[in-house]
């Protein structure tokens, strides 16, 4: 995960072919948009994403770039418990 934030996932050699084609697709997709053409979408196609799933892919990348965006212009911050989650790896407990 934290390759994948420090945006060097590529130096990953474990990576597999799915997320390797998932991760450049969202860098593209997240950086230039405009840019995308439908060889971008090739390398999912080639691994069984259809034109649904393929939407499925943009929405996730569009939602997940939209809420951090929202965040950091709001300038909202993470409380203590959720950034030492985020830190240590270990999961929140859920309240009962």
């Amino acid at each position: 995960m934290e390759a994948i934030k420090a945006r060097r996932w590529r130096e990953l050699e474990r990576l597999s072919p799915r997320r390797r084609a998932l991760c450049e697709l969202a860098e593209k997709l997240s950086g230039q948009p405009t840019r995308i053409v439908e060889a971008d979408w090739q390398p999912l196609r080639d691994l069984g994403f259809d034109d649904r799933a393929c939407l499925e892919v943009a929405h996730v990348v569009g939602l997940f770039n939209y809420l951090t965006r929202l965040a950091d212009g709001m300038g909202l911050q993470l409380d203590q418990a959720v950034r030492q989650a985020g830190e240590t790896g270990v999961a929140l407990k859920r309240r009962e």
